[in-house]
Parts: C-alpha cells; sequence; structure tokens
C-alpha cells in the first residue's frame, strides 16, 4: 500500500474521529463500542457459515474476515483495537496487524474472544454497543445497544465519503471490470453460467463468499429473474443473450456492476444500445441538488420512448407512464447508494436524525429519495425486462390491446436488459469509475 493511501487513511480516521466526538455530545454518550462480530454455527453441524463483518466496524478498520474484534472510541483518544488472535492449531490464525492502517490504533491483541471484557470501559452505562450479538451486549452489561439516534446519524452521514473511501471503491471497481471483462469471454466463448461465473472468480481473484453479493450470471431467458443465482452447469442448446450483475470487494468497499449482451448482432443487440443511450442521458442529469426519484421518473419516460420506438407498446410514452405500464418493463429502482455496503445505508433519509423520505407511491422499490450531493457514490441502473408474472397482470388490464404480444414473446428468449455503473458525484463534475476503466 502506497505512502498516499496510508495518508488519506489517516485524514478518513480523523474525519471519523469529528463525526464521533459530535454524536457522542449529541446523545450524551462516552464511547462507542463496535463489535466486528462472531462466527455462527450451522445448525446441527460442526461448522460455522462464512463470517460477514459488521459494516459500522470495517468502516474504521480495513479487517473484515476476523471476528471477535471489538473497537473503542469516543472522537478523543486514539481508538482502541482489541484484535483477535487465538491460540488455534485447527484454524489459520490472523497474522498480528501491521500494515498502512495499524499507527491509527491501540491495538491489543485478544487470545480469548471472552478477554474482551477486560479491556472495555469499566462503566458501561454512557456506552452505546454497535454491532449484531445483542445478546452478548445485554450479559455485559452495556447502556445502550444499537440505539436509534446514533445508528441515524452513523447511516445518514455514510453517504458522504472521505478521499480514502472514493479510493477503494475506484479499486474495487477496477478488480470488478476485470472480472466483466473475463465474463464477457467466456459468454461468447459459448460458456454455460458456471463456466462464466469461475471465470469472473478467476479474473478478480476472489473466492464466492469474497464477492459483495451473490453474482448475477444469467444466460437467455433468465436474465428476466432480477436476482437469479441459480448457475446452471449445462450449456443451453443456443446462446441469445447474457446478463451479468456482479461486483467486488476492496478493502471491505463495494463495486455493483451490470451488463447485458447479446450473442448475435440482431435486433436484441439494438435494443441493448438504445437503452444504453439512455443511461448515459441519465448520468448526464446526476449533479448536485437533483433529487434523486426524479432521475427514476425521467428514466421511465426514456423507456416509455424505446418501447414506442421498438414497437413493444402502442401508446404515447405519458400515456404509458400516466397507466403504469412502464413498469411492467422496468420494475425496480434506478439505482442506490454504494459504499461499505452494495445497497449503502441512509438512502431514505432527509436529516441526520433519520426523518424518513419515503419512494414515490407510484414506485415503491426506490432505494434511495434524497438529494444529490458531493461526494456521495450511486448506482444507476436501468432495466428492461419481459418477465411473466408482470406480462401477464399486463394482459389482464385495459391498456392491453396497446402491446405488441407477438414480439413481447419474440423477446422473452432474451430475458431481459440491466446496465448499471458506479458513479462518484463531485462538486465540479461526475465521475463514472465503471466506464473511465474502459468497460463499454
Amino acid at each position: 500500500m502506497s505512502e498516499q493511501h496510508s495518508l488519506l487513511f489517516t485524514q478518513h480516521i480523523a474525519n471519523l474521529q469529528i463525526r464521533t466526538r459530535d454524536l457522542l455530545a449529541r446523545e450524551g454518550l462516552e464511547y462507542l463500542v463496535i463489535h466486528s462480530g462472531q462466527l455462527k454455527r450451522q445448525f446441527l453441524d460442526d461448522m460455522d457459515y462464512p463470517f460477514k463483518v459488521n459494516p459500522h466496524f470495517k468502516a474504521w478498520v480495513p479487517v473484515i474476515d476476523n471476528p471477535n474484534c471489538w473497537l473503542i472510541i469516543n472522537g478523543d483518544d486514539k481508538p482502541k483495537l482489541l484484535f483477535y488472535r487465538p491460540v488455534d492449531f485447527w484454524h489459520k490464525v490472523p497474522d498480528a496487524p501491521e500494515d498502512f492502517w495499524t499507527d491509527n490504533f491501540a491495538i491489543q491483541l485478544l487470545e480469548k474472544a471472552d478477554a474482551a471484557a477486560d479491556w472495555l470501559p469499566s462503566d458501561l452505562s454512557k456506552v452505546a454497543y454497535i454491532g449484531e450479538q445483542q445478546e452478548l451486549a445485554q450479559v455485559l452489561g452495556f447502556g445502550q445497544i444499537n440505539p436509534e439516534g446514533v445508528i441515524n446519524y452513523l447511516h445518514y452521514h455514510r453517504a458522504y465519503k472521505s478521499d480514502y473511501e472514493l479510493m477503494a471503491l475506484r479499486e474495487a471497481n477496477k478488480i470488478a471490470v476485470a472480472g466483466h471483462q473475463a465474463a464477457k469471454a467466456a459468454f461468447y466463448g459459448g460458456g454455460s453460467e458456471f463456466e462464466i461465473q469461475l471465470a469472473y472468480l478467476q479474473a478478480t481473484g476472489h473466492g464466492e463468499n469474497d464477492v459483495p453479493y451473490g453474482n448475477i450470471v444469467a444466460l437467455n431467458e433468465h436474465a428476466s429473474i432480477l436476482h437469479y443465482m441459480q448457475l446452471e452447469r449445462s450449456k443451453p442448446a443456443q446462446h441469445h443473450s447474457f446478463l451479468i450483475d456482479a461486483g467486488a470487494n476492496f478493502h471491505g468497499y463495494a463495486a455493483d456492476i451490470t451488463r447485458t449482451y447479446s450473442f448475435q448482432q440482431d435486433e436484441f443487440a439494438d435494443l441493448i444500445a438504445a437503452l444504453d443511450v439512455c443511461h448515459h442521458q441519465i448520468m448526464e442529469q446526476l449533479k448536485p441538488g437533483v433529487a434523486y426519484p426524479d432521475l427514476h421518473k425521467a428514466m421511465h419516460l426514456l423507456i416509455a420512448e424505446v418501447l414506442q420506438r421498438f414497437k413493444f407498446v402502442d401508446m404515447s410514452p405519458e400515456a404509458m407512464i400516466e397507466s403504469g405500464v412502464t413498469r411492467t418493463f422496468f420494475p425496480h429502482g434506478l439505482g442506490h447508494f454504494l459504499g461499505l455496503q452494495v445497497h449503502d445505508v441512509g438512502g431514505f433519509m432527509a436529516d441526520e436524525r433519520g426523518t424518513h423520505q419515503p419512494a414515490p407511491k407510484q414506485h415503491p422499490f426506490l432505494r434511495l429519495t434524497r438529494k444529490v450531493e458531493p461526494r456521495q457514490v450511486f448506482t444507476i441502473e436501468p432495466g428492461l425486462y419481459f418477465i411473466d408474472s408482470l406480462l401477464a397482470s399486463l394482459r389482464d388490464c385495459a391498456h392491453s390491446t396497446a402491446v405488441n404480444w407477438d414480439k413481447v414473446e419474440q423477446f422473452k428468449r432474451y430475458g431481459g436488459i440491466r446496465i448499471e455503473d458506479n458513479l462518484i458525484v463531485l462538486q465540479d463534475r461526475t465521475e463514472n469509475m465503471t466506464r473511465d476503466l474502459g468497460l463499454a
């Protein structure tokens, strides 16, 4: 890790310290204690589920694979890290921490998980526990457990990324783009979903438990299933289309990228190109001061125009939106915050107190309602799908006669299209991390 990265991390911690100091003063607390988490044993087995770290912990410490660690912070003193390093001949013990980030912490090694109690503040009445193991927190005697005021503040401010976080997100995109390029080549090479997945993981250097979410690797009609994760081992009789929604991790920060390809240079390829033009038009509108729901609504108008131009629906774009027809073909939200989590938190918060801004009634699956501000990071991911269950509902409505059902039936073999980029909004420009890395 370069000296520049180390400096960025130190600045990142200084910023988190300021936030913590302000938060503790506001909430009348003395410390936050953030728990990395614990392993979970599989039912009736002697093995554990893959460990997933508390995102509040990895906001401070770029360690995502070590349970039973604790972070003790008050915004003034050097953060204390209780780092779990047991004596164990069954499993690989983590190395003692010595990396670009370690100088920012007072580190105490723990040989036993229950020894953490010896290092916690002696009086926990004004200490807030942040983590998943609430029963443990109760046994230890914490005064507050995931208090709403604290969680709201942390979630709201996580939307504003430090320079270190932006660096990590760019690196995550770099890894993911390499995977997408390998997956694209595997598709055009005639691979199965399983083979394409292996090519992606090989190119990213990730295992299945390392990626930030389960990869969606969908051939043909499977692309109509928004969260398809089955991975057929056998190849289809014929390759028509390929949708891949797959990301990568860097120091706990996620990339989330989607691309769709046609196996032939046919009308479906033209449809992908048309949606890509719409994608660029919306990304150009992603600027400070814009309300994110307005971008989502603008995307529906553009998709309506595509549906009309390709003769799927014989209605005016405005009528398609008014009647809800576009929601059959574009049923999900335009995008979401991105960061420590793929669907990062705080998308519905009007302020740091947690005032809720719900999604528009007509668009309940939109994950983000805040105004766009500098240092926020977004996905933009429009889609156009041919989904059996939604099409069945459209057949039963008054607007069914406006739909070219023969053409819709022809396109069902392709499943659908989704295109997704990861973007940083800056004061004077918007940076497209994904396209800047050459992924068309």
